[in-house]
């Protein structure tokens, strides 16, 4: 079964990630390249997502599209990146998720 998990990074996320040092980021995107290594034979397809503040997004409005600058809502979180992954259930996804390194926050939806 098709599963995507999604990485959301908060604004506090954020700014703990700016206040490392150098070496402190390295480590943490050495995990971040071990997490996906390990579990590369169920990884579909991964990405990381440029800023929410680059996005476009198109909202309808009594049927006619309105297109604007940034994310579709203003908050304190932002999906970062994201993975899909075929593993034989949900259990299996929420294992990959609980084992993630970064991101506090990880988003499970099945893929159709």
């Amino acid at each position: 079964m098709k599963y995507v998990l999604m990485f959301v990074d908060s604004e506090q996320h954020t700014k703990d990630w700016e206040a490392k040092t150098e070496d402190e980021r390295q480590e943490l995107f050495d995990k971040v390249e071990k997490w996906l290594a390990d579990h590369a034979p169920q990884i579909v397809h991964a990405t990381r997502l440029q800023d929410g503040d680059t996005a476009t997004t198109v909202r309808l409005d009594r049927g006619e599209p309105i297109v604007t600058d940034g994310p579709f809502v203003e908050g304190k979180e932002v999906i970062s990146g994201y993975v899909e992954v075929e593993v034989a259930d949900l259990d299996e996804a929420l294992a990959l998720a609980k084992s993630w390194p970064s991101c506090p926050i990880v988003e499970i939806r099945p893929a159709l």
